[in-house]
């Protein structure tokens, strides 16, 4: 296992002091339920202070670099760099899956590539990095992790209008109903409530979203229906 970690070390850039913190910022809830102790060993916790760690640094960032923005385009820029989908995206670029501890459960059930239990790993992650090596290692973490999505908004081509904007305005070109977006179910603790969204169109289910706020998962349904769907209604005429 030791070889294990220094690659996920090799991977992150960072070599820990603390194994047992980055053990415990891999350790799923399903795992630490498996073992015998009276002590929390599982990374709810840690996911718990990683998440407001990663929005202090990419507030501070956007701040920093883009002066002229306004309050409103800054927040847009901030919630879509940390979405759970933006997140997932950089947990799975760190191949995360393959280094957690799981239980059995979650093992069979294909834990390794969920979205939600990789999300929770990077957040870990960045809590267990600021609290081994402190608050200036922790910041050159998180922004060599953002560096890909750093570099879009430097040249230019991440957009600021919302998905669910630019969703509405391709279906009216298309002439096509407006989106219909309703909650199909909702899952986890009160201060990390995933809900999951369902996008129609005339009454077809064209895809489904996951967030961490209603609004969020509305625009996760809607970058998916622009990413690929919409590709298959302008060419084969569902609607």
């Amino acid at each position: 296992m030791s070889h294990r970690k220094h690659e996920l070390e090799d991977i992150l850039g960072y070599s820990f002091n603390s194994q047992t913190l980055l053990d415990r910022a891999l350790t799923h809830s399903s795992a630490a339920n498996e073992r015998s102790t009276t002590t929390r060993e599982d990374n709810e916790q840690l996911e718990f202070l990683g998440d407001s760690i990663i929005g202090f640094f990419i507030s501070d960032y956007l701040y920093q670099k883009f002066t002229r923005l306004s309050e409103g385009d800054l927040s847009k820029i901030r919630a879509h760099l940390v979405s759970a989908a933006n997140l997932f995206k950089i947990a799975s670029q760190l191949e995360l899956g393959k280094f957690l501890h799981l239980g059995r459960g979650e093992e069979k059930s294909g834990g390794r590539k969920k979205q939600a239990l990789l999300v929770d790993a990077f957040e870990a992650l960045v809590a267990a990095i600021y609290l081994d090596g402190g608050l200036n290692e922790a910041r050159q973490f998180v922004l060599n992790s953002f560096r890909k999505d750093f570099e879009a908004l430097g040249s230019g081509s991440f957009y600021l209008k919302d998905f669910k904007s630019q969703l509405q305005e391709r279906l009216q070109a298309l002439r096509l109903p407006p989106a219909e977006y309703s909650i199909v179910s909702e899952s986890g603790p009160d201060h990390r409530k995933q809900f999951f969204v369902e996008l129609r169109i005339s009454g077809k289910k064209l895809s489904e979203g996951q967030g961490e706020t209603k609004k969020g998962a509305e625009q996760e349904a809607a970058r998916l229906a622009l990413e690929s769907v919409l590709d298959v209604i302008d060419s084969s005429g569902l609607f």
